[in-house]
């Protein structure tokens, strides 16, 4: 076989179905997000702005994480040396997870180096645990949810997104002794809607299922304290596994899950996925712990406030221009284009025009012709920024001759 040419011939569909992905190199600066330095192809540095970034809360440039960080590095040095079970355990790993496990009131917390090798690491550890487990997977769940699901080997059902009497249907034709788990998520980042949490814990308590939820998205945007999506609707206690990340809202890097002490010992002592992982770094999670600490105060709530308000002047104001916005009330703020060539088209031309960086969505992160462009504004943009991004894409919309109303339909 010429290895050459099949990797020539694999890289060109990707080119010529215009979904290609360049990395952008941005070079962010402390204290100053969300401008950022975009160092070109040519040498040449401009300055942007980043719209799709996922530090929400603008948390990884926070003055309490980085002063946690600095003690941590000058106690600890860079790295954890070893595995969690070989000499990689701290105070500060200890710390982190009580820290965690309080968020969530839960009785433990284990951390992972990232929210998709705890969802893979989790979801394919399960059956393990429970033979005969039986998964029911929300249609669109995350990538890491579906492959630690299709890894684990047992059964698995998916059923229609969002749509409990679907899954009611699936169960109801299982087995009612088989152990069951439903995984879902609080908010799926692409459409930024919002999964029935209290409906599917009332099903899960009926049929005796265990809950599995994803608050990837949520976890320090929504509920008193920034539990998430479960917190903010009085549901946290009926969910029997949370998975989450420390690199999105809380800014610096890792995910986890929280449960009950029985489940987190079970899985730290069975997944591979976490027992032949280096851990993470003391400084990372005294990072984390501290943003986590922050965002359960009155201050995180203000953050959490402001954030709430730039997504909605956002959407309000593309809106009003016509633009195809979708919106399911979440913080995400995706734009439709429905076209990979047109999506990345719009996305070259706000970073080369107007210094507005916005990564285009393509398939397969979301299905084929429902590309988009995805903002997510921040409380630390300002309204000037957003003024600029409205100018802007309602210039670009016209130029790149999208019919708002057919795009929107």
């Amino acid at each position: 076989m010429d290895y050459d040419k099949a990797l020539d011939s694999a890289i060109a569909r990707l080119h010529d179905e215009g979904r290609y992905r360049t990395f952008i190199d941005i070079e962010r600066r402390k204290g100053q997000f969300p401008h950022a330095i975009w160092r070109k192809p040519d040498g040449t540095e401009k300055d942007i702005t980043v719209w799709c970034g996922n530090d929400y809360l603008g948390m990884g440039q926070h003055p309490a994480v980085l002063s946690a960080m600095h003690e941590a590095l000058d106690a600890t040095g860079a790295g954890s040396g070893g595995t969690r079970n070989i000499s990689g355990t701290t105070l500060y790993h200890r710390r982190l997870e009580a820290e965690i496990a309080d968020l969530h009131a839960k009785e433990a917390a284990l951390v992972f180096s990232s929210a998709y090798v705890a969802n893979d690491a989790t979801l394919s550890t399960l059956p393990k645990l429970f033979p005969g487990l039986i998964i029911y997977s929300d249609a669109l769940n995350h990538a890491s949810m579906i492959e630690g699901v299709r890894r684990n080997g047992g059964a698995k059902r998916i059923f229609r997104h969002n749509d409990v009497a679907h899954l009611r249907e699936l169960i109801a034709a299982d087995d009612p002794a088989a152990p069951k788990l439903i995984a879902f998520e609080s908010i799926y980042s692409m459409d930024g809607d919002f999964g029935p949490i209290r409906e599917i814990c009332d099903l899960a308590e009926e049929v005796g299922a265990l809950t599995y939820l994803d608050e990837v998205h949520a976890v320090g945007m929504y509920g008193p304290r920034g539990a998430g999506v479960a917190e903010r609707d009085g549901q946290m206690a009926r969910v029997d596994i949370i998975n989450a990340t420390l690199g999105k809202a809380f800014g610096v890097f890792g995910g986890y899950i929280a449960a009950s002490a029985k489940m987190v010992d079970a899985i730290r002592s069975y997944a591979p996925g976490f027992i032949f992982t280096t851990s993470l770094p003391p400084v990372v999670a005294a990072g984390a712990a501290a943003s986590i600490a922050f965002l359960k105060s009155a201050e995180g709530q203000a953050l959490r406030d402001k954030q709430q308000l730039h997504a909605q002047i956002l959407k309000m104001r593309l809106k009003g221009l016509g633009l195809p916005i979708i919106d399911h009330g979440s913080h995400i703020v995706p734009v439709h284009v429905g076209d990979p060539i047109h999506c990345k088209m719009l996305s070259d031309m706000l970073l080369d025009q107007f210094g507005i960086y916005v990564q285009p969505i393509n398939f397969p992160t979301v299905p084929r012709g429902t590309e988009r462009l995805r903002f997510t504004p921040s409380p630390v943009h300002e309204s000037s920024q957003i003024d600029a991004v409205v100018k802007a894409m309602d210039g670009l919309w016209q130029h790149c001759a999208l019919n708002r109303a057919e795009v929107s339909a």
